[in-house]
């Protein structure tokens, strides 16, 4: 093994906590980049860009760096920012499932009127009604001549239909009342993932720039040592 290559079970210890950990949960400290590196030294003056630092305290000073930026940008942050910045702290995911989330928490009233409303506004239900009223009309304008038992103008008809509507009426707001507040559920898990991926975008678009800068610092020094090497070799071909 070369000398300046490392293996992944091979220990340093971390700049910030000081603890011993393994390579792969280290990263080394020249790759961080300036903003954030800048954050760090003026907690420890004594930052050494030689060195590791942990994955743990390099995401506490991301999200430091970030809430920062934020706050510059929008001032005061709000829960769903919070929430965000804090899924960046700890690596985790915003994404869920809102319908399933939503679901679980309904009771058996909220289901049941969200079942009589999805009926109520179909077609199955349209033709199920209509059917009905034509065969009430039916039977007391021809098979009950003599003794309907709600002849024309259909008074009970007109009772039941009215009880019908009053009831359906508010069971449907409420189920349209739940569907407004998934949809706003819905709207802000949208905002957060947004905002998370243009967090991590940006972040990724500075350390690529940051790593592109560092290959070109490295590629000049291996050119001056180039050079160095070439002005040797001719110095010794001269006579």
């Amino acid at each position: 093994m070369k000398k300046n290559e490392s293996h992944p079970n091979d220990e340093h210890h971390c700049q910030i906590c000081g603890k011993t950990k393994k390579n792969v949960n280290l990263l080394p400290a020249e790759i961080l980049r300036p903003a954030i590196e800048n954050l760090i030294r003026k907690k420890y003056p004594d930052w050494n860009t030689d060195g590791f630092i942990c994955r743990d305290d390099l995401n506490k000073y991301k999200f430091e760096y970030v809430k920062s930026l934020m706050e510059l940008e929008h001032g005061e942050l709000t829960t769903l920012e919070k929430d965000v910045l804090e899924s960046i702290k700890n690596e985790e995911l915003v994404s869920t499932n809102v319908d399933r989330q939503f679901d679980e928490k309904l009771t058996f009233g909220q289901r049941l009127s969200d079942k009589i409303a999805e009926f109520g506004g179909s077609w199955r239900f349209i033709i199920i009604f209509l059917t009905i009223i034509f065969i009430w009309m039916f039977i007391n304008v021809y098979l009950l001549v003599s003794k309907p038992f709600d002849p024309f103008p259909f008074i009970l008809l007109n009772l039941v239909l009215s009880c019908i509507a009053s009831i359906q009426a508010p069971v449907i707001m409420m189920s349209q009342n739940r569907q407004e507040v998934k949809d706003r559920l819905r709207g802000e898990y949208d905002y957060k993932i947004n905002l998370k991926a243009e967090l991590e975008i940006r972040q990724l678009h500075q350390k690529l720039d940051h790593l592109l800068m560092h290959q070109w610092e490295r590629l000049l020094e291996i050119q001056e040592i180039q050079l160095e090497f070439m002005n040797e070799l001719r110095d010794k071909k001269k006579p």
